[in-house]
């Protein structure tokens, strides 16, 4: 075997070090995570063993909140020179939309607090019977639900 070939791994050998299946090595080399492997004369794929890394690192990236889209130019970016200080604001603009998220999510648990406290004295505004009045008008609710922009 050649020596390049010899420092180089198969699928299954990239996919055990980095604790992911076979398939998500396929799924990220599709998505360009990783680059396009050598074949062998026998179709296998080889990569080398730093894959196993990236693709470590690119699921670090991904529990972190980044899409795939974003790990993709993270990386690109990564591969031309780019720097941990020179490439920062990716991570902040994902801390800025988990910002918000929570935002949103405090605001639909402000809207729910009252209907589970509704519903646990009996009053629950979510059943039907009980939204309307005795002369079967609709009854305006407790306390108005804001709308969340989910944008």
């Amino acid at each position: 075997m050649l020596q390049s070939q010899e420092k180089r791994l198969k699928i299954g050998q990239i996919a055990a070090r980095a604790g992911v299946s076979v398939d998500t090595v396929r799924y990220y080399e599709q998505r360009g995570i990783l680059p396009a492997p050598v074949r062998l004369p026998s179709g296998y794929r080889t990569y080398p063993p730093s894959s196993a890394s990236r693709i470590m690192l690119a699921r670090r990236l991904r529990a972190a909140g980044m899409s795939i889209d974003e790990i993709v130019d993270a990386l690109a970016a990564h591969d031309d020179g780019g720097t941990c200080g020179s490439e920062i604001w990716r991570l902040e603009a994902v801390r800025e939309r988990i910002d918000t998220q929570i935002a949103q999510l405090t605001e639909l648990r402000d809207v729910l607090t009252p209907l589970i406290e509704a519903c646990a004295d009996g009053c629950c505004e979510l059943t039907p019977l009980t939204a309307f009045t005795g002369d079967g008008t609709p009854r305006p609710p407790a306390s108005p639900i804001p709308s969340v922009d989910r944008s």
